[in-house]
């Protein structure tokens, strides 16, 4: 089944070219180029085991597939190859990751091993793995996704874990030369009353990063994290499994000053980021890529269809401001506001009245970003609409609400949504679209909402639509085919 004659198969977010994508993997700049690694199915549904598959951009646009970079061919990953991160270090490339094997009982046993590349085309695998073999007393099999960092005069790597107790938590090791581990303990919350004591049963994909603030220039330590288990909380954790941050100071053993747990992406599909390393720029703003997808739900039009599943997000540039992340286009090619291909629209300067308007230039454009700058102080609701045969994806912005309703669409997962977002009179919104996959950054990045919109073939339109009064103040937009 070729992805070339597919309408629903992406132009600028990384997909796989047949079976199942889902978590990035290590993800790192080398030469210039942008390498991004992922779970990868090549034989699913059929075939289940997860390899990390590979593909390489020089603008964070455009992407070239490669063959896989691990397979799961040794005793330690033999049930698996999983997720995992990656430094540059003496010129090459260093991957640790969790090699996962269930035994003839049943039993899950989870290794963390290493892979180095000198030139990320050929792929060497230690001759010490695994590295840590199994995780220590006190915590289950359920032991996986290292994250290793330089830190002062040796290495650091964060592991998501369980408790006996079925509690998650994340597990601290260093290094001096990244191959022999010494467990250094939890990672500790200290300031938070044991909010976090029984937060979910599993910490999946923990990031430990430094974040500059915009304003004050000054670094924060944020740590993201996917708490397995826990439950919707007013509009927020509404996906099966939640995705989200706390930001403090890190003192090398704890961070300080934690404050609340938010979610990174109010929308339906998202999960598992991960931000690029890249050597010499430790202090610049992360860029991260995330999963667009939930564990079970692979039943999509493209996989009955066209034999793959799952997309990852556009590449986030991120910072902070006012104790909040700020996740912003990171490729300038896909950024109206920066962009020098961008396209002033029709709809720039214009006052709207209780009325709906199309807008003309993306009228069969199925892969845009498109800016929008709106004074909304006299308009009760207004909305953005995508639309193709019968099938629609409804944007209803009030003030301080987002409601997004993707049930007249193709897919079978989730309708309808609404979030916070910033509820100024003058709000900015960008909407990415790709053929069957939608990002919302709402409030120059403040709020983001991500989906997958699987529209119908047919005329496809963008409309604004207001209640009241609406003034588009400026837009753009940047068409990729």
């Amino acid at each position: 089944m070729l992805t070339s004659t597919d309408p629903d198969y992406p132009c600028f977010h990384l997909a796989p070219a047949r079976g199942r994508l889902n978590d990035p993997n290590g993800l790192v700049v080398a030469d210039g180029v942008y390498h991004a690694f992922f779970q990868y199915g090549p034989g699913f549904p059929q075939d289940k085991l997860v390899h990390w598959g590979h593909a390489s951009s020089e603008d964070l646009v455009h992407w070239r597939h490669h063959r896989p970079a691990i397979y799961p061919d040794s005793w330690y990953d033999r049930c698996g190859a999983y997720s995992g991160g990656a430094i540059v270090h003496d010129g090459d490339v260093w991957f640790h990751y969790t090699g996962n094997v269930k035994t003839d009982a049943g039993e899950r046993e989870s290794y963390q091993c290493l892979v180095t590349s000198s030139d990320l085309v050929t792929f060497v695998k230690d001759a010490d793995n695994p590295l840590i073999a199994g995780p220590p007393p006190g915590y289950t099999a359920h032991f996986r996704d290292p994250q290793v960092v330089a830190e002062g005069d040796h290495w650091r790597m964060c592991i998501g874990a369980q408790r006996d107790d079925l509690t998650g938590c994340v597990l601290v090791y260093h290094s001096h030369d990244l191959r022999a581990w010494d467990l250094v303990g939890e990672l500790e919350l200290p300031d938070a009353d044991g909010r976090f004591d029984s937060f979910g049963y599993m910490w999946e994909c923990p990031n430990l990063l430094r974040i500059p603030d915009e304003v004050t220039g000054k670094y924060w330590d944020v740590l993201i994290f996917c708490p397995q288990g826990v439950g919707p909380i007013g509009d927020s954790f509404r996906n099966i499994f939640p995705c989200g941050y706390i930001i403090g100071e890190w003192d090398g053993r704890a961070l300080r000053g934690a404050g609340e747990f938010v979610e990174l992406d109010h929308g339906f599909e998202f999960y598992a980021p991960q931000t690029f390393a890249r050597a010499g720029h430790e202090d610049a703003a992360p860029v991260l890529l995330g999963w667009l997808g939930n564990a079970s739900e692979d039943d999509q039009p493209s996989l009955s269809e066209h034999g793959w599943v799952h997309t990852l997000s556009v590449p986030r540039r991120l910072t902070v401001r006012d104790g909040r992340l700020r996740q912003r286009i990171a490729a300038p090619d896909l950024d109206p506001s920066s962009a020098t291909t961008a396209q002033r629209l029709a709809v720039a300067g214009s006052t709207m009245r209780d009325c709906a308007v199309e807008i003309a230039e993306l009228t069969d454009q199925r892969s845009f970003v498109l800016d929008l700058e709106v004074d909304q102080s006299a308009a009760s609701g207004w909305q953005l609409q995508l639309a193709s045969g019968a099938s629609e994806v409804t944007c209803h912005f009030e003030k301080g609400r987002l409601t997004v309703d993707r049930s007249a669409t193709r897919y079978p997962h989730g309708g309808t949504r609404t979030i916070s977002v910033p509820g100024d009179d003058r709000l900015r919104v960008q909407l990415v679209h790709d053929r069957s996959v939608t990002e919302l950054f709402v409030g120059d990045g403040q709020a983001v909402f991500s989906l997958r919109s699987y529209l119908e073939p047919g005329e496809f339109t963008v409309s604004v639509a207001t209640s009241g009064t609406l003034a588009v103040g400026s837009a753009a937009a940047i068409t990729v085919s």
